[in-house]
């Protein structure tokens, strides 16, 4: 049998408001009743009907996290981080994957949206914002990550992508390489802001950037991205001259390239230089060390996570864009002087 809020305040001989308050650790309670109620839950293992409360409250105390892919240890690092300082404000996380697919991603919101959630962080694969609207119109707060779009007016935090490009492409320059190619991503607001920093960088010292030393790798999940990568570097080797340095738009592209360099005997850093961006968990770990930009992923979920407070006391708040600045880690893939 399911035990009510009801049945414990009976049987504690105190009233359905004062349990409930208890159980929300409000300050407006004798210590020693509410040390007898929780001692009382505890023993029943009740568990509070989430639903019930949110149609009373308005409040379900979740909070919906749509990525493109929980593989990726940039999206799953932002979790993590999102969750624990959700967790000091009593409020939870549920996560999904929309695996990059933009159907995908708009039936978990709608499913989500279903559910009554307190506030929705995505970082979506649409190709526009107009599916992202119907959060808006349900009267839910959204908070974007790593991915806005132009003409739609929303929260959003993320790193400077272009800034991320430029720094990878500085840094290849500085340890002498003059042929520089980029295996892009996928075309979105964060590979087109890589890749605008990657020329950029070699338009301010004057070094080439031909088309030709561009080439895409498409929407590089981890699940994909490093086969993805070898296909990509597969090209790059077969360009003349052939690049001395290369920047990719992500590391799992970056490991691909690098084991097809290898593979085609190829010493890395000395005959090809890489530099990939994430500064993913295994960077360190790998046979040759990879140079990364940092995309400060466990700052993104912390910073996510006091937005949404401020959302939730203040709905009405004007859309805020926060910008963090990314960090080249320099590790031997890259490391020439």
């Amino acid at each position: 049998m399911v035990t009510r809020l009801k049945d414990i305040a009976d049987e504690l001989g105190v009233s359905v408001v004062t349990v409930s308050r208890a159980l929300r650790d409000r300050p407006d309670i004798a210590k020693e009743t509410k040390a007898k109620i929780l001692d009382r839950v505890k023993q029943l293992n009740y568990r509070p009907n989430l639903m019930a409360r949110s149609l009373v409250t308005g409040r379900s105390s979740l909070i919906g996290l749509v990525v493109p892919d929980l593989i990726h240890p940039f999206f799953t690092e932002i979790a993590k981080s999102l969750a624990a300082a959700l967790r000091k404000k009593n409020y939870f996380l549920i996560v999904s994957s929309s695996e990059s697919d933009p159907q995908l991603e708009q039936d978990e919101i709608e499913h989500m949206l279903a559910h009554h959630l307190d506030c929705f962080v995505v970082a979506s694969c649409q190709k526009n914002p107009e599916n992202l609207r119907r959060i808006g119109e349900a009267g839910v707060p959204l908070v974007l990550i790593d991915r806005s779009f132009p003409d739609f007016p929303s929260h959003f935090i993320g790193i400077d992508d272009q800034r991320a490009g430029e720094l990878a492409v500085e840094h290849l320059i500085q340890q002498g390489c003059g042929r520089i190619a980029h295996i892009r991503g996928p075309v979105t607001n964060v590979g087109n802001h890589r890749a605008e920093g990657y020329r950029n960088a070699l338009s301010k010292h004057g070094l080439p950037a031909p088309e030709k030393y561009v080439l895409a790798c498409g929407e590089a999940s981890d699940s994909d991205g490093e086969t993805r990568g070898k296909k990509a570097m597969e090209e790059v080797l077969a360009l003349k001259p052939r690049p001395d340095g290369v920047f990719c738009f992500n590391d799992t592209v970056a490991v691909g390239a690098m084991v097809r360099a290898i593979e085609a005997g190829l010493r890395i850093p000395k005959d090809v230089a890489i530099v990939g961006c994430g500064n993913f968990h295994y960077s360190s770990k790998l046979h040759v060390p990879l140079s990364s930009v940092d995309q400060r992923s466990k700052e993104i979920g912390e910073r996510t996570a006091k937005m949404i407070a401020t959302l939730l006391e203040k709905p009405s708040v004007r859309p805020r864009t926060v910008i963090l600045e990314p960090e080249l880690i320099v590790r031997e893939s890259s490391r020439l002087k």
